[in-house]
């Protein structure tokens, strides 16, 4: 019985067990419950993969209502994927979270901490999973408040302001995106998106469908923090909690990238996109300054959370980068580099945290002789930065080299040569971290204090996941290869 409901158990469950936190007045109890909602969402994420992969799509009708009257989620490769993603960051990160939560955020925020976590949590989900235009900007709107409100409750009083810029935004990229849903829906009279693909194509012409793909393409580049549009990610990144900053960095931004494949590419077309609109043509430029004038201003970065939010924007960059190449491999590094950036990043912010609970500074000047003090948290450090330039034998090389590989399918080799030159950009500003902390001396009254095993073990396990897809690309490259058929349009 439970299992003909996994696609709206996936996000239900989360959003039930919310409010829970909050009554049951206890942080600890809290916990529990945002870990057992955190480890739900992973089993159900990962049998709708299963099942995706082996019986294809699913389609669910909430109340058995059929759409477009009734609002439906539909469960397909490319989102069963993002779903897996966003579900293991959560499981990892909330088994993270008590120690770290306890030293950065106020004890009586815990529960309201824990409430905001599954709804944003819930809000990923549905993001994901729904059919329906319009409810995923509702979903969208849950995830944005919720994690306003977890980015506001760090110490730091800039954390308010960071959050309260992150609102605004947030509500202009949810004011476009909404507009464009509301102008298409004035077109074809339909939310559902499978509806919305389907009569698209017979008032594609008009100006108001042009309108609406362009106010979407602005709104959604403003959720994912694309060049120029990113200038809240930075200080949301640095003043937030440090647990806050793992989870969002790993989860939000790719999900958001979900959301640019799913219109372009299901709703809109890719024909319409890219041919009738040129979109390649629009985002190619954008993306080439992302990737390398963000790496150049995280080298220049004093604050390790601020350096790797400006890598951030980088790796977003990547990610367009391979949407913009239009080729199946592009698409294929696109979806690869969306899971395999969430497991570097999220690794590297909880190593980070470690560092952060022991030194309540994430300033580079305090990492001299980290290496000595800190040894297995900078030792994760070094993997996630080496899995961040792409190294091979790690996710990272993995995503790098089949962007090379499509860069090249088109004959751009000046792109190639590009990507391969931002990774060196991006050895400079790691090495900015690995340098003071095994080149410079320990201060006089600093002792060896390792951050506690509850923290260093999730940590551990998304270090070890970066090596291990690395190795074996079956589940990422395969699987992405088989989510950009199906946005394409091609044979398996």
């Amino acid at each position: 019985m439970i299992d003909a409901h996994l696609p709206v158990l996936q996000v239900a469950v989360p959003l039930i067990l919310a409010p829970a936190c909050v009554l049951f007045r206890n942080g600890r109890a809290a916990w529990l419950v945002a870990l057992l909602g955190s480890a739900w969402t992973l089993v159900c994420a990962g049998l709708l993969l299963a099942h995706v992969v082996q019986s294809g799509p699913w389609d669910y009708a909430i109340g058995g209502w059929p759409p477009p009257w009734g609002i439906a989620l539909r469960i397909d490769t490319v989102n069963s994927f993002v779903l897996l993603l966003v579900a293991t960051i959560a499981t990892v990160v909330i088994a993270y979270a008590p120690r770290s939560v306890a030293a950065e955020i106020d004890a009586p925020q815990h529960t309201l901490f824990y409430s905001a976590y599954l709804l944003c949590l819930a809000g990923l989900s549905g993001i994901a999973a729904t059919g329906d235009a319009f409810n995923l900007f509702v979903f969208l709107e849950i995830s944005s408040l919720s994690s306003y409100a977890m980015i506001a409750m760090g110490q730091d009083r800039r954390a308010l302001t960071a959050s309260f810029q992150y609102l605004v935004m947030g509500t202009i990229g949810a004011t476009f995106i909404l507009i464009g849903v509301g102008l298409l829906y004035m077109m074809t009279g339909t939310l559902n998106m499978a509806d919305l693909a389907a009569r698209i194509p017979a008032v594609g012409e008009t100006t108001t469908v042009r309108a609406a793909f362009a106010f979407l393409t602005v709104g959604i580049s403003l959720k994912i923090a694309l060049l120029p549009l990113h200038l809240w990610l930075p200080n949301a990144y640095a003043y937030a909690p440090s647990i806050v900053t793992a989870f969002l960095a790993a989860t939000a931004t790719k999900v958001a990238v979900y959301v640019l494949l799913r219109f372009f590419f299901t709703v809109f077309g890719a024909s319409f996109s890219f041919t009738s609109m040129n979109l390649d043509i629009v985002l190619l430029p954008f993306s080439l300054v992302a990737i390398v004038a963000a790496s150049l201003v995280a080298i220049f970065q004093s604050n390790v959370k601020r350096m790797l939010a400006y890598s951030s924007v980088a790796q977003i960059g990547y990610m367009t980068l391979g949407i913009s190449l239009f080729n199946l491999t592009g698409l294929t590094a696109t979806i690869v580099h969306l899971f395999n950036h969430a497991l570097m990043k999220g690794a590297l912010f909880l190593a980070l945290g470690c560092v952060v609970y022991r030194l309540s500074s994430a300033n580079i000047a305090q990492f001299a002789g980290l290496g000595r003090r800190m040894p297995w948290t900078m030792a994760a450090f070094v993997a996630g930065g080496l899995s961040l330039i792409g190294v091979p034998l790690t996710a990272g090389f993995i995503s790098k080299w089949l962007l090379i590989l499509a860069a090249l399918e088109n004959g751009w080799w000046p792109v190639a040569v590009l990507i391969v030159a931002a990774s060196l950009l991006a050895v400079i500003y790691i090495w900015r971290v690995v340098e003071p902390a095994y080149f410079k001396p320990m201060p006089a009254q600093a002792v060896r204090s390792e951050a506690p095993l509850s923290l260093l073990l999730p940590t551990w396990a998304l270090v070890a996941a970066n090596v291990y897809f690395g190795l074996d690309t079956s589940l990422t490259a395969d699987i992405a290869g088989l989510a950009a058929s199906d946005l394409m349009g091609a044979p398996r």
